[in-house]
């Protein structure tokens, strides 16, 4: 069994940069009344886990898998609401004066990106080390 550190580490960062784009879409329509089809904006939370099942390592029974990364299972929309704003001057206000906004937490789409952009790093690092520690392999093959 031979474990592709290289391999593992880029699909992490594949992973990451799809969920760092997800959150910058959603902090970017934040204050969005209404999109091109009808209707408002619905935030999106990426969705993902590793490239394996679960049920397939353990039908492997006593031989261990190798660990393949992980990948993007889906895009979900995001169960919120709406906030309502009283400005009966907006073009996108109701009868009664109300606009309606999608209710992102900017609070949490901002820890969400820190979380990310840490992971990011982290598959970086593996990254990193992994061409280190090829390096330090050939420098001792010449010896």
């Amino acid at each position: 069994m031979s474990i592709d550190p290289v391999a593992i580490a880029r699909t992490g960062l594949d992973v990451e940069w799809q969920r760092m784009q997800i959150i910058a879409q959603n902090l970017a329509n934040e204050n969005t009344t209404r999109v091109v089809g009808g209707g408002g904006y619905r935030p999106l939370r990426l969705r993902s886990g590793p490239a394996t099942a679960f049920s397939q390592i353990v039908a492997a029974g006593a031989v261990v898998a190798e660990p393949t990364g992980t990948q993007v299972l889906g895009v979900a929309v995001d169960p919120v609401g709406y906030r309502s704003v009283h400005d009966p001057r907006h073009p996108d206000a109701d009868r009664a004066g109300n606009v309606y906004y999608p209710a992102i937490d900017h609070a949490e789409q901002m820890a969400l990106l820190v979380k990310t952009a840490r992971a990011y790093e982290a598959n970086l690092t593996v990254l990193s080390l992994a061409q280190q520690m090829t390096m330090r392999a050939l420098d001792l093959g010449k010896a």
